[in-house]
């Protein structure tokens, strides 16, 4: 299954750039509006769980649904959380079908429906997309950081 591979892929490099993220750093952040870097680390690698979340259900209501951020106390935790959360993401994929992935899917706030899709697409958007944007965005924290930047589809300026 094509989702699957491109999740593989894409974990690869997540890895990598969870892998630089110093915890003695998490509290900083670039801007006041900005997300804190373990903040931001943790969403990205609570991202596959999504997954999990789109194949085994046919909607989330952001405005009902109970969530709390993974609390991790190191580098070697955030990158459990993420281990996990890639683990489950692989199995849910696995035990879905063609038929059950072209199913429509809703993302709600309440009553207002925020979109459908089909889950496939929830699950490039929201879960593949999602992951490259956010990883992006902590390769720029790193960055300001002065923390060398592993390359994602070819070698990065630190590794020239």
């Amino acid at each position: 299954m094509g989702l699957l591979k491109e999740l593989e892929y894409e974990a690869v490099n997540t890895k990598k750039m969870l892998e630089k993220v110093p915890f003695e750093k998490f509290s900083w952040k670039p801007h006041e509006k900005s997300m804190n870097l373990g903040r931001l680390a943790v969403h990205v690698a609570e991202l596959p769980n999504w997954t999990v979340l789109i194949v085994k259900e046919h909607e989330l209501n952001l405005g009902t649904a109970a969530y709390k951020p993974a609390v991790v106390t190191s580098n070697a935790e955030l990158l459990q959380v993420f281990e996990k959360n890639l683990t489950d993401a692989k199995q849910a994929l696995e035990s879905a079908t063609e038929e059950s992935l072209d199913e429509m899917w809703a993302l709600k706030n309440h009553d207002h429906v925020i979109f459908t899709l089909p889950r496939k697409a929830v699950l490039r958007s929201m879960v593949l997309n999602h992951i490259v944007h956010h990883r992006a965005q902590l390769s720029v924290y790193l960055r300001l950081l002065d923390i060398p930047i592993p390359g994602m589809y070819g070698p990065s300026a630190d590794e020239r």
